[in-house]
């Protein structure tokens, strides 16, 4: 394929990869980088391209990683540290919720609640939230796994009937 004929092609298929690039971006500013970064690399790459091969779905792989790849490069950006006005931020999400006075002192009712249980019960369910495996437990306990099982199940139970009116409604 000569030079005009790569050019006249590339030119005939603006129209649809204009509008493949907003299936991708949703925005007509990037789409139209897009378009024209997917243009610059089809030029630079020209010698690339095999002859008897489908050229549309050449450029249109070309402007699919191009695509992928400048995403990953913004989510990347986003996930970096910014050294502005001499402080480091994490670039992260700005709504980030804080436990409130009354998280606190929920959290201390339910420990409370834990602490005050039997200990063949509270010291099962504490290695259980912990992340104790309930074979770890059985092992590390010298119980029977059902054992173990039934006492975090009654746990449970009792801790669901005293912290009723903690749960979340």
């Amino acid at each position: 394929m000569t030079q005009i004929q790569f050019n006249n092609a590339l030119l005939g298929l603006q129209d649809k990869l204009h509008y493949y690039a907003l299936s991708l971006t949703a925005d007509q500013e990037r789409a139209n980088d897009l378009l024209q970064e997917t243009f610059l690399k089809a030029l630079t790459y020209r010698n690339k391209f095999k002859q008897n091969t489908n050229f549309k779905a050449w450029i249109y792989t070309i402007m699919k990683n191009t695509f992928i790849n400048d995403y990953r490069k913004n989510v990347k950006m986003r996930n970096t540290l910014d050294r502005s006005h001499n402080a480091i931020h994490l670039k992260g999400s700005k709504d980030k919720v804080y436990p409130g006075p009354d998280s606190f002192y929920n959290f201390r009712e339910i420990n409370k609640s834990i602490h005050a249980l039997e200990s063949e019960y509270r010291i099962p369910f504490t290695m259980f939230l912990d992340g104790y495996k309930y074979k770890e437990i059985a092992e590390k306990l010298d119980l029977p796994l059902g054992t173990v099982k039934s006492r975090i199940f009654f746990t449970r139970k009792k801790l669901e009937k005293t912290l009723s009116d903690y749960a979340v409604q």
